[in-house]
């Protein structure tokens, strides 16, 4: 298992400015709204959640980088877990011709809104009841998306990922490694389930018989 940094471009060219979304709103209410994962949450007011999530290149990059990484080929299976409306996945397809994508996502919002291009590879499902054979794929991916899982669920998923994955394996999720990055993750955080340092994360993979590799984002 060893660590890999593939999403800093996207995660820092976003400004945030962690105490206004505190001070301005109801916190609580902007986040059980945030939870349903609906058009608010993507596309509504930037105070629930995405503030209009759109398509617009940011992840090419990010799948440039993963398929030289892992060697992706035309033919190379990759499942996406919490692929959201399946930005990354279209990207992938882009940038390895022929590859056979997958993904899904707990959002039926963001699954019938996803790019058009993509969309018939896309489904609606639980993170923790992943719903393919062992084995099936050559990567499997989850960016930014286990860390809105309860612990029971979130051991579910992470064993699930090994289980269907038969190359590559990849998650990245929310974290903090000292007080000032845990309070803006406190402060920013809509969604957010589990809150572990980078060594817990790493040792709940341990734990779970991860043998993927991992990332982490913080909020500095």
């Amino acid at each position: 298992m060893a660590y890999f940094d593939f999403l800093s471009s996207v995660h820092k060219a976003t400004k945030r400015d962690y105490r206004q979304r505190v001070l301005d709103h109801d916190k609580a209410e902007c986040a059980e709204i945030a939870l349903q994962f609906g058009r608010d949450y993507w596309d509504g007011e930037r105070h629930i959640g995405y503030g209009g999530y759109r398509y617009d290149g940011r992840w090419r990059p990010v799948a440039e980088a993963i398929a030289k990484h892992y060697d992706l080929k035309p033919g190379s299976t990759i499942l996406d877990v919490g692929c959201g409306k399946g930005f990354l996945l279209y990207e992938f397809t882009q940038v390895v011709p022929g590859a056979k994508i997958a993904g899904i996502d707990i959002s039926q919002y963001a699954i019938e809104n996803s790019k058009e291009e993509v969309r018939p590879f896309l489904q609606v499902g639980d993170a923790a009841s992943l719903p393919y054979p062992d084995k099936s794929f050559d990567l499997v991916i989850s960016l930014n998306a286990l860390h809105n899982l309860h612990n029971y669920d979130l051991w579910s998923a992470i064993q699930g990922i090994e289980r269907v994955g038969r190359g590559g394996k990849y998650i990245v999720v929310e974290t903090y490694r000292n007080e000032r990055e845990k309070m803006n993750l406190l402060y920013w955080q809509l969604t957010c389930r589990a809150f572990h340092t980078p060594r817990e994360w790493e040792w709940l993979y341990e734990q779970a018989g991860y043998t993927g590799d991992h990332g982490y984002i913080t909020f500095e």
